[in-house]
């Protein structure tokens, strides 16, 4: 029996749906061959954040101050500020793209809606398959309206698309005070998929130094729940593509995201703690699994499990989880050793 893994991935075709997220693991360029020889479908690119860019227009601007007794006319020995920008990330997407036989697809991460449109136009013009729009902006403002946030993202969405004609996906966190209608809004701005979610740094704090630290925590098996339920809720219900994102770390879970109704996955956690090799691990258990149930492509049971798909419609509503707690059963045969009463309300 023939295997077919192909997929959509907001208008992009791949060979399968295990796609490797931003992260520095691209950086070195011998890393982009072994992920495509691994079996990678495409590449996002590590992200371009706008600090990046004001630092190195900062950096331009002390040149020119040293400069700064020469007549006028020496000044055109430099750009203008506001054209100085990321010229080694720029140049690192052309070679990434000139490398691979895989679809690469930038990442940008900005605040002011003039550097997303013009730094979306200047990525776009390297070659790029795709770019992703890496949405998060740590609140600090007690007074910021969660609908002028909200509104202004959808904008950028909608901006973005508008200046380029590459695919656009959005890559947004869950906390939103609705997260669907945030996803529905931005797939009528034109957004071509959706990566759910992004799995953010959260400071710590040493108590021995007093002092904030920034640990790196890679992501868990438990992580991918609050993705597949949000797959399993978009799933037919918007036009762009849906992108399952933190906690797949191994073939049966990107089957459990597609079952959901996920089109792609994308993978990080997964290459750091077992090797580039792992990639090729999950296409051989994602193979496995589909040909033991005999299914010949991805379709035939994308969504399967997904709430449009479900005789039962509270599967992914809130009656479902006080079901649970109610069945003391579910916990034993999940849990097996945390099957009394106590334990039980340990999970709640």
């Amino acid at each position: 029996m023939s295997i077919n893994l192909s997929t959509q991935y907001g208008g992009i075709p791949l060979k399968n749906p295990i796609v490797v997220g931003a992260s520095n693991i691209v950086s070195d360029p011998a890393n982009l061959v072994k992920l495509e020889q691994a079996g990678a479908a495409a590449i996002v690119y590590k992200s371009l954040f706008e600090e990046q860019i004001e630092l190195e227009a900062f950096s331009m601007e002390q040149k020119m101050e040293a400069y700064q007794n020469w007549d006028a006319e020496h000044d055109t020995f430099f750009p203008a500020i506001k054209h100085a920008g990321p010229a080694e990330h720029l140049m690192q997407l052309r070679q990434a793209k000139k490398a691979l036989s895989i679809p690469v697809i930038g990442s940008l991460n900005c605040v002011h809606d003039e550097t997303w449109v013009q730094f979306a136009q200047e990525m776009a013009a390297t070659g790029i398959d795709g770019l992703e729009l890496n949405f998060y902006a740590n609140q600090t403002d007690f007074g910021a309206e969660s609908a002028g946030i909200e509104n202004g993202q959808i904008e950028t969405v909608r901006k973005v698309k508008k200046a380029i004609k590459i695919p656009v996906f959005v890559k947004l966190s869950p906390y939103y005070s609705n997260t669907l209608r945030v996803i529905d809004k931005m797939d009528e701005a034109g957004g071509n998929g959706f990566v759910l979610f992004n799995r953010l740094f959260q400071p710590d704090i040493d108590v021995e130094k007093e002092e904030h630290f920034f640990p790196y925590n890679f992501s868990s098996e438990n992580d991918s729940r609050l993705t597949l339920r949000y797959a399993g809720l978009l799933h037919k219900r918007i036009s762009g593509s849906i992108v399952a994102n933190t906690g797949i770390l191994n073939g049966r879970d990107v089957v459990k995201m597609i079952l959901a109704g996920a089109d792609a996955t994308q993978v990080v956690s997964a290459i750091y703690k077992k090797g580039i090799h792992q990639i090729t691990h999950m296409l051989e258990e994602l193979e496995g699994w589909m040909t033991k149930r005999g299914y010949e492509s991805l379709d035939q049971f994308k969504g399967k499990l997904s709430k449009e798909n479900l005789a039962d419609p509270f599967a992914y509503k809130r009656a479902q989880y006080v079901d649970i707690l109610m069945k003391s059963e579910l916990f034993i045969q999940y849990h097996p050793k945390d099957g009394d009463g106590e334990a039980a309300e340990e999970h709640s």
